[in-house]
Formats: C-alpha cells, structure tokens, sequence
C-alpha cells in the first residue's frame, strides 16, 4: 500500500485490499544470513481505543538484545477475523521505522500466508516495509496440521488445498504449538529455521517474548504518564 493512499475504513475495502495484493507477496530466499532480526508486537489499553506498538532487535543467532522502540496511537480499525493487519500494522510499521538501521527479519506475532486470502498482518507489514517478514500466531487460522510431536522442536507441516502453507511448531515441551508462515520476501524453509533458533525456555520465540514485553511497558508508562495528568498523545 503506498503511503498517500487511504487506511481502508470497512470490512469490505479491507477484503478489497487483500484481494488485489495478495498477489505481491513474494516467497524468496533471503540475500544472506540475517544479522539483525526483530520482534514486534502491539498492546491495546483496556477500553481498546488505543494500542502500542513495539519493535525489538536482537542479533541473530546470538539473540542479544541491541535497540527496542515503541509508538502508540489510536486503534485504525475494529476487531475481526482475518483483518488484524488493519488495526495492528500502522502502529507496527511506524515503531520499525523509528530504529535507526532496518532490521533483516521481522518476526510477527500474527500470520503471513497461512490467512485464507494468503495476506495476514505478517504478509501486510512485509509489503508495507518492503522488509522480510515471518509470521508466527499463536492460533491457527486457515490450514490442515498433521500429527506433532510433543517434544520442544517437533514440527510438521501446515496445508491447504495440498500445498504447504507454514509449519506447526512446538515451540516448548507439552505447550500449546505456533503456526509459522512466511510473510514477504522469504522462503518456507528459512522461516523454520529463523524461528528454531529464536527458541528460548518461553513459549514465545525470543524476539516475540522481548516485544511483547516492550509493548506492555509503553502501555503501562502512558497510561500512568495520563492519569498524573500528562494527558495522552494525540
């Protein structure tokens, strides 16, 4: 989506807009090993008019973590299935573009083409960005999973229509699995192994778990910032 044109505002545009992008996502090799790779998440207040995006960069493969930022701004867009990109992208693009240097790969808490119109938030955030993306939810949205072993690293693979989508990964020993799918500009099989080596002891790959604690930060210190009366950011 270019800049200058308008934030869809309905279910209806929003659909439109998948439906004539979802063929500019490409699946392709990285071109080299990432040094740099982000996590990114947002946080909603309570009342869910406004939310906090967070970006974080760790090293990759040493995952020590270099730069964190936020922003935060009002909700662009209600809740429903299959269109968390138009509510979650905008705050997400805006944190990534306040880190100095762009990162090489962005983990994404939400989907890449593993959405019933191949163009989840991780997918959205890729072509907003211009910027390899993985998605990595924690629910399955669209796709058939075989069995998965219990055991932390088991994985296998995730399909529709008989072609491999993502992967299911069992992120932690007897946890609840993740649904890995490549966003923009990276293949299927980098994605697992990004995602396999950005395991930790938490469910969460490291990344995702740093910028999900950031995000909740920056909720915590503006709403405390407005309730001492420093008042919200426009």
């Amino acid at each position: 989506m270019a800049e200058s044109e308008a934030w869809p505002r309905t279910v209806a545009a929003a659909r439109a807009w998948q439906a004539r992008l979802q063929n500019a996502i490409e699946l392709r090799p990285l071109p080299g090993p990432p040094c740099r790779l982000a996590g990114v998440d947002a946080a909603y207040e309570k009342e869910e008019r406004r939310l906090y995006g967070a970006a974080v960069v760790l090293t990759w493969p040493e995952l020590v973590l270099v730069e964190a930022v936020g922003a935060s701004g009002p909700v662009p867009f209600p809740y429903i299935p299959g269109l968390l990109s138009f509510r979650e992208a905008p705050i997400l693009a805006a944190a990534v573009r306040k880190l100095p240097q762009p990162p090489d790969v962005i983990l994404v808490d939400g989907q890449g083409i593993a959405h019933p119109r191949r163009l989840g938030l991780a997918s959205h955030l890729g072509l907003l960005l211009g910027i390899p993306t993985i998605g990595c939810a924690k629910s399955r949205l669209w796709g058939e999973m075989g069995e998965l072993g219990e055991e932390k690293g088991s994985y296998c693979p995730l399909t529709a229509g008989g072609v491999v989508v993502g992967w299911v990964l069992r992120s932690r020993t007897g946890c609840r699995p993740l649904f890995i799918s490549p966003g923009h500009l990276i293949t299927l099989e980098e994605c697992l192994k990004v995602v396999m080596n950005c395991l930790g002891p938490y469910r969460l790959p490291l990344p995702l778990r740093a910028a999900h604690l950031w995000s909740n930060r920056l909720r915590r210190q503006e709403m405390a910032a407005s309730s001492g009366g420093a008042g919200r950011k426009p």
